[in-house]
């Protein structure tokens, strides 16, 4: 057996993962990291991992949210982790039968894509079982950072569990599932 691979790239969940989870967030002044989340970006970073945040984004089609409001959001996660490599959004209701929306693997595929950098290669970190099932239906690993919103028994299923991001980020660059 050989020892693992420290991750090509990691792809952030954006909301309840790296910045608080504020139910259609239209409003950038309302954008607040999680704990450890800077750090965590920082450290990923500082190994030479390639960053990307992939971010399933249903008020964009429900009208809740303008794509300009979108686009102030993450020019102010933008100013608060510096800039990411790759950023995937679905704009797509849960009903909508598109490729993107987690748990489906596109965003994750794509992104990998786009970096050039097999899905094998890339650890996706989130906060609920849509983003460990994107990851997995892309060939990736992912690990659950769980918050009060994620499930007992998404926290029972997940394959690699963190307590926080920064450990999330420590455990993917040794390789070393908790």
């Amino acid at each position: 057996m050989t020892a693992p691979t420290a991750p090509a790239a990691i792809l952030f969940d954006r909301d309840g993962t790296l910045i608080v989870d504020v139910p259609y967030n239209d409003d950038e002044r309302r954008v607040v990291p999680m704990p450890t989340a800077v750090a965590a970006v920082t450290r990923a970073r500082a190994a030479g991992c390639r960053v990307g945040v992939i971010t399933n984004q249903s008020g964009i089609a429900r009208g809740l949210v303008s794509r300009e409001g979108l686009a102030r959001i993450h020019d102010r996660v933008t100013a608060l982790f510096g800039e990411f490599d790759v950023w995937r959004v679905c704009p797509h209701g849960p009903d909508d039968g598109c490729s993107c929306r987690k748990p489906a693997p596109g965003m994750v595929s794509s992104a990998a894509a786009e970096l050039g950098v097999a899905p094998e290669r890339v650890v996706v970190i989130g906060d609920i079982a849509a983003d460990i099932d994107a990851a997995s239906a892309a060939g990736a690993s992912g690990i659950l950072v769980p918050t009060p919103r994620t499930l007992p028994e998404e926290v029972a299923r997940a394959p690699w569990v963190a307590a926080n991001l920064d450990e999330a980020v420590v455990s993917a660059l040794e390789g070393a599932r908790s």
